[in-house]
Formats: structure tokens, C-alpha cells, sequence
């Protein structure tokens, strides 16, 4: 935990590796004896940095909180595939030896991007497909198809490009998915990519340090 905004009971928390967000809600529910708490927004479990825990009238402020600007560091990692498109899945698709990539072709997809576009939604998602989240259907192995929503991406930068992996910093509007971002990434490189590790450094006007 890293400050508590007494005005607005909001509690932020610079999550780890492996928690789920309902895990850090039901640890300070626990702690601190709070029945009205939840949080302003989800963030993978293999992700790390920024989680808001909303308390009291805070909750009520939801709809708002999940829509403020989001900043993150990303590791992508060309020449491999996985399902979930995060280091927790499966590989698909492997590119063998990853050929030699510009910083000035990379620097180029990366501005292309801006100010956004329209995302494929993850399989591995909880956007509901005919009633239910697509990670239940995609876990099952059935065939579906998720919908295709714009994005906004408001910045894009390359902080730095060693072999397969790109380090790079986005800022970006609600509802953008890093894991398909770093997939298209890959996609307009002509590679295989998935996203290898993943921080929120900043919601809103609240931030932690990657």
C-alpha cells in the first residue's frame, strides 16, 4: 500500500506478481475491517504497479475512476506466440531465430498507433460472448469470435530494444488491453509476440514507480 486519499477513500496499491485484483480487495477487507471496498479497475495477476482500492463513497465513484488515463511499461517479446497472450500461457507460435529489428522501424509501428485503433478483444478476456466470459469458452476450447473495439492511445515511447524484447512506455484511454497491444505490435513487425511483463505505473493522477 502505498497512500490513502482520506477525501475520496481511495487506497493505492502498487500490486505484485501472482495476486489476483480480488485478492488485494479481500486482503485489506480483512485487514482493516471494511465491508464497502472494492477496486477501480482490473489488472492481470502476472501485471504489477497502480491498483486503486475504492472505500466507502469511493465505490460509488467507479464508473468515473475506470475511465481516467492509464500509464504502463511493457516488455514485448518478438519471435514468440503464447494463447493468452502474456508470459502465463501457452506457446503457439515461435518465429525461430527473431531477424534484427530497427530502432527507427520499431520507433515507426509504435507511432502508428497513435491516437489509437481499433483492438481486437482478447479471447482471454471477461467481455461476455453469448452470455459468458470469452476465458470460459477459450479455456474449454471453443471457437468464437470477440469483438473489435477503439482504443485510445494517447502515447507511445520506446524506452529501449534489446534482441527480442522492446521495453516501451504507453498511455493510453480505458479499455485498452496491453496483451493485444503487444501481439499487434508484433503483428506490424512481421513477428510472433507476446507480452513478457507488464507495470501500471500511473492511474489517473496516482502513480508508482515501475
Amino acid at each position: 500500500m502505498r497512500s490513502v486519499n482520506p477525501e475520496n477513500d481511495i487506497l493505492v496499491v502498487d500490486k505484485p506478481v501472482g495476486w489476483t485484483s480480488h485478492d488485494v480487495v479481500a486482503k485489506i477487507r480483512g485487514e482493516l475491517k471494511i465491508k464497502k471496498i472494492g477496486h477501480g479497475g482490473t489488472l492481470d495477476p502476472f501485471a504489477t504497479g497502480v491498483l486503486l482500492i475504492l472505500i466507502g463513497k469511493a465505490v460509488k465513484r467507479f464508473d468515473e475512476i475506470r475511465t481516467w488515463e492509464k500509464e504502463y511499461v511493457m516488455e514485448v517479446k518478438l519471435g514468440e506466440a503464447t494463447d493468452t497472450g502474456d508470459p502465463t500461457g501457452k506457446i503457439i507460435k515461435t518465429s525461430g531465430r527473431v531477424p534484427e529489428v530497427s530502432q527507427n522501424k520499431v520507433e515507426q509501428v509504435l507511432q502508428s498507433f497513435v491516437p489509437g485503433y481499433e483492438q481486437v478483444v482478447p479471447a482471454y478476456s471477461a467481455v461476455k460472448i453469448h452470455g459468458r466470459p470469452a476465458y470460459k469458452l477459450a479455456r474449454a476450447g471453443k471457437e468464437f469470435v470477440t469483438p473489435k473495439r477503439f482504443v485510445k492511445i494517447i502515447e507511445i515511447e520506446l524506452l529501449s530494444l534489446q534482441g527480442p524484447t522492446l521495453k516501451v512506455r504507453v498511455v493510453c484511454g480505458s479499455g485498452t488491453y496491453m496483451r493485444q497491444l503487444a501481439v499487434d505490435i508484433g503483428a506490424k513487425l512481421g513477428l510472433p509476440a507476446h507480452c513478457a511483463s507488464l507495470c501500471r505505473t500511473r492511474v489517473g493522477v496516482y502513480r508508482v514507480s515501475p
